[in-house]
C-alpha cells in the first residue's frame, strides 16, 4: 500500500531554474527509502514540496491519501520533518520546545511520550536547558525530537546526521529501525551512502531535478554491482604477461596481486579461463578473494551517466 504518491511533480523557480522535472514516485507503508543525489540535485526541493514548505509548479502528490495541496492540513499531520538547517528558538527550553511542537499538531499533552523520546535521544538530562546553551549535535537531537513528538506516520530526514557525532548517528538509526518496526514510512537523504546501504529498503537516485531510478537496494546492487576478483601471487611480477592482456587485469604497485573485474549478470564471468591462463603462464596463486561494488560506486556511476 502506497502511503506517499507523487505524480509528475515539477518545480520551476522565478529565475527559470527547473529544480524538479516531472518526478513520479510511490513509497510503500513502513519502508525506508534513501534518496541520494549530489548537492543541488533536488532532494530538499522534493521534500519541501511534500511537506508543504514550498508549492510545486505542476503535478500532484498525496500523503496517506490526502492531497498535499487541497487537503494540506490532514496530509501535514501525518508528516514529521527533520530539516537540514537548525532553526530553533534560542532562549526556549528543550522540553518546552518539543511540547510546543506537539501542540501545534493539535495533540493532547503526553509527558510520558515526550520523556521517552528525549531519553532515546540522550536529551532528558538537558530538558531544562535553553537551546542556545546546547552544542550543535544536541540541537540536531532537538530537531529530531520535534519531528517525532506528534507521532508521524511518514518521517522525512533531510541529511539528519550531517556533521554530527558518531553517537548521535548510532542513536538516530536505532530510532529509525524502531519506527520502521512500528510501520512508520521513512524517507531520508544522506551524504553517508554507507548508511543508506545499511538501512534502506529501496534507493532513489536524483540528479538535476530528475529521478533517475527507484529500485530495491539489493536488486540494484545485484544488477549493477560489479565484482572484483583479487588474485594474490606466490611471487611478484613486474608486468602483466602479454598473453593475459585481453583480461584487462590490474597489477598492484608491488606486483604481488592481480585484480580482475567481472559482471555477474553476464553469460559467464571468465574466471575459469583466467585461472587456466594463469596456470599456463606458471603463475602460482597464494590466495584469491572477491569483493562487490558498494552502493556508493553505483551511485557515482549513475550520476556520471546522467550528467554525460
Amino acid at each position: 500500500m502506497s502511503v506517499v504518491e507523487v505524480n509528475g511533480l515539477s518545480k520551476i523557480y522565478d529565475g527559470g531554474l527547473e529544480a524538479l522535472k516531472s518526478v513520479s514516485l510511490r513509497i510503500e507503508k513502513g519502508e525506508i527509502l534513501a534518496l541520494l543525489g549530489p548537492n543541488g540535485a533536488g532532494k530538499t526541493t522534493l521534500i519541501s514540496a511534500l511537506c508543504g514548505i514550498s508549492s510545486p509548479t505542476s503535478g500532484t502528490a498525496q500523503v496517506g491519501g490526502y492531497d498535499i495541496a487541497t487537503q494540506y492540513r490532514k496530509a501535514r499531520c501525518l508528516i514529521g520533518l527533520v530539516p537540514q538547517e537548525v532553526a530553533l528558538e534560542p532562549f526556549e527550553r528543550v522540553i518546552n520546545t518539543v511540547r510546543f511542537s506537539r501542540g501545534l499538531f493539535g495533540k493532547a499533552r503526553d509527558d510520558a511520550l515526550i520523556e521517552r523520546i528525549l531519553r532515546q535521544l540522550s536529551l532528558w538530562d538537558k530538558r531544562h536547558s535553553r537551546i542556545n546553551a546546547l552544542s550543535g549535535g544536541m540541537k540536531r537531537r532537538v530537531l529530531i525530537a520535534k519531528a517525532l513528538c506528534h507521532e508521524p506516520r511518514v518521517l522525512f530526514l533531510d541529511e539528519p546526521t550531517a556533521g554530527v557525532d558518531v553517537e548521535l548517528r548510532r542513536d538516530m538509526w536505532q530510532i529509525v529501525r524502531g519506527l520502521k518496526a512500528d510501520g512508520v514510512t521513512i524517507i531520508l537523504t544522506t551524504h553517508y551512502i554507507e548508511e543508506a546501504e545499511a538501512i534502506a529498503d529501496r534507493v532513489g537516485i536524483i540528479n538535476k531535478g530528475e529521478l533517475l531510478l527507484v529500485e530495491e537496494k539489493n536488486a540494484l546492487m545485484a544488477r549493477m554491482g560489479r565484482k572484483t576478483l583479487r588474485i594474490d601471487l606466490q611471487a611478484p611480477v613486474s608486468a602483466v604477461p602479454t598473453t593475459l592482456v585481453g583480461y584487462d587485469l590490474e597489477l598492484s604497485p608491488d606486483g604481488t596481486s592481480l585484480s580482475y573485474h567481472y559482471d555477474t549478470s553476464g553469460n559467464g564471468t571468465g574466471i575459469t579461463r583466467l585461472l587456466q591462463a594463469l596456470a599456463q603462464e606458471g603463475l602460482g596463486l597464494r590466495d584469491i578473494q572477491t569483493t562487490q561494488s558498494s552502493l556508493e560506486e553505483i551511485f557515482v556511476s549513475l550520476v556520471a551517466e546522467g550528467t554525460g
